[in-house]
């Protein structure tokens, strides 16, 4: 296909590089266009705008930030639904709010092109070995129709509802994600505090019922003092909060989730925003008597 892709970050650069390995046609666009320059030297072809980029494609994807982004690049003065000839399908795999998802959906409608939500969990990890689990949700047929494209990027392909359900289930996972965080630096506080080495710890317990991604990807880089992002803690605050505005329309009351969205906000005043999310465990490391 001919994919136009706007966002080379942490995920995107990755996610990008396995579509041209794939053989698709790549024109993209991002912010810095040095952070694209090794997906430009795999092949694609640069573009000044998310406009340009959608000109005459199959496809275009976007893997940037925040809502605002997202709404920028594709109704924005020169985002992808302003091409002259534009794509069919817009693919939005940014963490983003439910409700963009279904206006961008009814925008993009009433010029004749399907928008698709389908934000991804892996981190850099996933990305890299195209291993993302992807959460979709809009039209059925189209999404049938660029599954094999999603494919390249990811292992499990979800459907779940119409547009805006991909979101919800992010925040499903992101919900989860901030509860296994927590767990794991309490944990590592527990156990530096009762004088156990905590590689020996995690070795225990990650094979156990205990284990999860979080403890046996993220525990060693926490132990390593590698808190290199993965995920951008300022990112995952965003999706925090998203996930506690939905939780509270819903009339629920998440008091993990609530915990966790005022310790990563915290984490961020405090200058550590463009950390990965293992990064929470400088808010334990004190207590635990580590020095970190």
């Amino acid at each position: 296909m001919r994919v136009a892709w706007i966002g080379t970050g942490v995920m995107g650069r990755s996610m990008a590089l396995h579509l041209i390995m794939a053989g698709h046609e790549l024109r993209i666009t991002t912010r810095t266009r040095d952070r694209a320059a090794d997906v430009l030297a795999a092949g694609a072809t640069w573009c000044d705008s998310p406009a340009e980029a959608a000109e005459s494609c199959d496809v275009a994807i976007s893997m940037v930030g925040y809502p605002s982004d997202v709404d920028a690049v594709h109704r924005g003065a020169d985002g992808t639904l302003r091409a002259k000839v534009g794509p069919r399908i817009i693919i939005d795999m940014t963490t983003s709010t439910p409700t963009l998802a279904r206006e961008l959906a009814q925008h993009a409608a009433s010029l004749g092109v399907t928008s698709i939500d389908a934000p991804v969990s892996g981190g850099d990890i996933g990305a890299r070995n195209a291993a993302l689990s992807i959460m979709v949700g809009g039209d059925a047929a189209a999404i049938d129709s660029v599954r094999s494209l999603l494919a390249v990027m990811g292992k499990t392909i979800v459907h779940h509802g119409g547009p805006g359900t991909g979101q919800h289930c992010k925040m499903v996972n992101q919900i989860l994600i901030a509860s296994s965080m927590l767990g794991l630096c309490e944990a590592l506080a527990y156990a530096q505090g009762s004088g156990l080495d905590p590689s020996k710890v995690l070795e225990s317990v990650g094979g156990g019922a205990a284990g999860s991604w979080s403890v046996n990807n993220l525990g060693p880089r926490i132990l390593r003092g590698d808190f290199a992002p993965g995920f951008f803690v300022e990112h995952f605050c965003k999706d925090l909060r998203i996930a506690l505005d939905e939780a509270q329309a819903m009339g629920l009351e998440l008091e993990g989730l609530a915990r966790a969205e005022r310790l990563y906000a915290l984490l961020r005043d405090r200058g550590h925003g463009r950390l990965g999310t293992q990064a929470l465990w400088h808010l334990f490391s004190a207590t635990a008597g580590s020095g970190a």
